[in-house]
């Protein structure tokens, strides 16, 4: 699928990888919504990339706020074809800690946003994709790009909720493509390392410097462009179909 022409439904778009995601995409020709939990950070998002990108706010697991936003993008746009799932939330927390169990309703929140947001995302996205007329000679209708982690693989202590969200994220690939390939629409996630997002950014050396000593080659942390360009390759090449691409650098995360 070529990118210009074409309309993203972005979330998590305000900052980080979404948002370098969405710049690559306006500078292809698309034209793009940025669904972000933050109203200001959305709007503010959406005026630095000028008149190709509008906005929305919401929780992406409240299906009347993302189902507003997918409207606006068809009443704005005509359509949407390439929906890219980044918006997530990291929370620690063993199973076992000093105060006792792990809260029930903090792993069930996780949960709520990670994995049951991003369905809840693809799905109202895909019911759109369906009515697009192919733009491909194979029939291709959609692409739905979502985000998993490396620690759906290789989760470290304190991180059982998030892991098992991001793992749902890496179960849920193939079937969702199954169920939509009658539909002409290919899912794919990204399961990405660790990268310069405003979070690690202000991060101390004490914690960013182990992160950087398990990543091979090249040996540092990734970049927002690169994780955009390997959306943009997802979009491009059509025969990308169910399948967890990690972009990590070939880290291995150990236990802490």
């Amino acid at each position: 699928m070529n990118l210009d022409g074409k309309v993203a439904f972005i979330t998590g778009g305000a900052s980080g990888l979404g948002k370098a995601t969405a710049e690559r995409f306006i500078k292809a020709g698309a034209r793009v919504l940025i669904f972000d939990l933050n109203e200001d950070n959305a709007r503010s998002a959406a005026e630095t990339l000028g008149d190709a990108a509008i906005h929305a706010s919401g929780d992406v697991s409240d299906e009347a706020a993302v189902q507003a936003a997918i409207d606006k993008a068809v009443s704005s746009f005509g359509s949407i074809h390439i929906n890219i799932n980044c918006a997530g939330i990291g929370a620690a927390g063993r199973t076992l800690g000093r105060e006792g169990p792990l809260a029930l309703s903090a792993f069930e929140f996780v949960l709520q946003v990670n994995l049951i947001g991003t369905f809840n995302v693809l799905r109202l996205c895909a019911n759109v994709m369906q009515g697009n007329d192919p733009v491909t000679e194979d029939g291709e209708r959609g692409v739905i790009v979502n985000v998993a982690s490396v620690a759906a693989f290789d989760g470290q202590v304190g991180q059982v909720a998030y892991s098992a969200s991001k793992g749902g994220i890496v179960g849920m690939t193939l079937p969702v493509a199954r169920d939509l390939a009658k539909q002409g629409i290919r899912c794919v996630a990204i399961a990405p390392g660790i990268f310069e997002t405003p979070m690690m950014a202000g991060a101390p050396p004490k914690v960013r410097d182990p992160l950087v000593a398990m990543t091979q080659f090249p040996h540092r942390l990734g970049e927002p462009h690169e994780f955009a360009r390997t959306c943009s390759y997802i979009v491009e090449c059509g025969y990308i179909n169910a399948e967890v691409i990690r972009l990590d650098s070939g880290i291995r995360m150990q236990p802490r």
